[in-house]
C-alpha cells in the first residue's frame, strides 16, 4: 500500500510529513505511537501521518535509509528536517517540530 512512489507523491503534495517506520513485534512501538501521534495531532495540525510496517514494506525502509525500530522521518517542504531512532521521548519530538514547524507556517 506505501510503496515508495505512494510516499513520495505524499510528500510532494503535503506541507508536513511524517513517516512512522515500526513492525508488529515491536513493543516499543507500540508503547510509542498512540502518545506520540495524539501528540503530533494535537500541535501540528498540517502533518500527514503515515506508518510503514517494516515487515511489509523493506524496500521502503532501505530506501529511507531506516535500520532501527521505531523510527520517526519528519518532512517539511519535501524536505527530511529530523530523524529519531529508538529512544525518544514525545516530548523532546514536540520541542524539536515547534519551532521549524512555526517558521514554515508562518
Amino acid at each position: 500500500m506505501n510503496g515508495i512512489q505512494d510516499i513520495e507523491k505524499i510528500l510532494n503534495d503535503n506541507l508536513a510529513v511524517m513517516l512512522y517506520f515500526s513492525a508488529p513485534t515491536c513493543n516499543v512501538c507500540h508503547a510509542l505511537k498512540p502518545k506520540l501521534f495524539e501528540a503530533i495531532e494535537h500541535n501540528f495540525q498540517e502533518f500527514k501521518i503515515v506508518t510503514i510496517d517494516v515487515s511489509q514494506e523493506q524496500e521502503v525502509a532501505v530506501h529511507y535509509n531506516v535500520f532501527a525500530i521505531p523510527t520517526l522521518l519528519l518532512f517539511l517542504d519535501g524536505k527530511e528536517f529530523l530523524r529519531k531512532s529508538r529512544h525518544m521521548s514525545v516530548d523532546e519530538v514536540v520541542r524539536e517540530i515547534q519551532r521549524p514547524y512555526e517558521i514554515m507556517l508562518s
